[in-house]
């Protein structure tokens, strides 16, 4: 006669037997009950692996803010230093068990540093869309300067025209030369617009308007 399946589930490639000791070490380690159903287990158990994980790629300052034990740094650390495949999925499973002895507040600090961490990505991602966009519009539209020294009144108006010619120059020079499937490539002066757009945006940060559109100009 077959023998029965033993019910159970399973939490990050691991098979828990229902009832086993290990079943209850976990309801007990995460709940502190036995009475937490198999998918309200899995679910927490899930969050706190996938939060194991994000914390390899926490940045440092917002890592020190959280009160995490030493073995559980030390984890992470090790976690990074492996390439090896098999060590690294097992490095992982262990800082999912260290996680089980983290509290519930801060799990919710984690959360936050990682929310924080993600909302300063997409805004940098932001400033730099604009900084090329002021940069293309400064090489393409002579008006575009007004409006930037408009924005930039302590701006090297004389040094900023004089880039603006050359990357025109260098421009033209590029088109000549370049042939289908070339990747561009572009001078000095494009670079060092870039860089002088980037440096006044970042300083006057959340109020920073946009590039004037075509349709703006007189």
């Amino acid at each position: 006669m077959s023998r029965k399946p033993t019910k159970g589930y399973f939490v990050r490639g691991q098979f828990v037997a229902l009832g086993s000791a290990l079943d209850q070490e976990l309801k007990r380690e995460l709940k502190g009950s036995a009475e937490m159903s198999k998918t309200d287990l899995k679910k927490y158990s899930d969050r706190l692996q996938q939060l194991g994980e994000s914390l390899l790629t926490l940045r440092a300052d917002l890592m020190q803010r959280l009160d995490l034990s030493e073995k559980l740094l030390d984890a992470v650390a090790e976690a990074k230093r492996i390439t090896n495949f098999e060590g690294r999925r097992r490095q992982m499973q262990y800082i999912g068990k260290l996680m089980r002895g983290v509290d519930e507040d801060t799990l919710t600090a984690v959360e936050a540093a990682l929310d924080e961490q993600s909302k300063g990505s997409a805004k940098g991602t932001l400033s730099l869309h604009q900084a090329e966009q002021w940069r293309d519009r400064l090489i393409a539209d002579d008006e575009a300067l007004t409006a930037w020294m408009q924005l930039d009144p302590q701006s090297d108006v004389q040094h900023l025209r004089a880039l603006i010619r050359q990357a025109r120059k260098d421009a033209q020079a590029t088109q000549a030369q370049e042939r289908p499937g070339e990747a561009v490539r572009h001078g000095k002066a494009y670079r060092e617009i870039f860089q002088i757009v980037k440096t006044t945006l970042n300083q006057d940060g959340d109020n920073t308007p946009d590039p004037p559109d075509d349709e703006d100009q007189p």
